[in-house]
């Protein structure tokens, strides 16, 4: 029981120094939620993240407008419109206001590989690519399921490529189920593909 001490102990306290006084109190560990709707979630938001760097400087022009109406970078307001959608499990969409037409993605197929404590999803589309824009892959414990929100594990990008690659990773062993939707830029979601199943080893 140092004045000094610092750091945690048995797994149970941890000290530490605020404001020049010496304190203890339970060791906490952080916790890192991963629910079905919240890893959902997280997969769209990063995809967001990342293809907001591919937009024209005309698509990124187009958020202005609303970025103006509540003071945020025309970033921000990308993204609050497109996980809105999301929320209602609609797809996202390069530009505003989002056109909900269109043609549908070409009919793409997947091949799933079961790894250890991991599954390689490849996707192939075969035909038009310029309308693509994203895939939606969708994993569930049993077969004969409908593809959500919820059972949503990774967000990825499909634009100008005949071919993609996903993996689902720290998985345990055992059979999952999986389906894919393909999106457009003009935020029109395709047919689900269908489900496969693959053996996590």
């Amino acid at each position: 029981m140092s004045l000094s001490a610092s750091g945690s102990i048995g797994g149970a306290l941890t000290f530490a120094t605020t404001k020049g006084r010496q304190y203890v109190r339970q060791l906490v560990t952080p916790s890192n939620p991963r629910t079905a709707s919240q890893t959902g979630n997280r997969a769209m938001m990063r995809y967001l993240s990342q293809v907001w760097a591919t937009l024209t400087t005309g698509n990124k022009a187009t958020w202005n407008s609303q970025a103006a109406i509540t003071n945020i970078s025309p970033f921000n307001a990308f993204v609050r419109a497109n996980m809105n959608r999301w929320t209602q499990f609609t797809s996202p969409g390069k530009v505003y206001p989002i056109p909900n037409t269109g043609i549908q993605c070409a009919t793409p197929s997947f091949t799933p590989t079961g790894l250890v404590k991991e599954a390689k999803i490849v996707v192939t589309v075969a035909g038009a690519l310029n309308q693509n824009w994203g895939a939606a892959i969708f994993r569930n414990p049993t077969g004969t399921f409908t593809p959500s929100r919820s059972n949503c594990v990774g967000v990825i990008q499909a634009a100008s490529v005949a071919a993609f690659t996903f993996f689902d990773v720290n998985m345990l062993p055992g059979t999952y189920f999986y389906d894919v939707k393909m999106f457009t830029t003009d935020g029109v979601f395709g047919a689900d593909i269908g489900e496969q199943s693959v053996v996590v080893t």
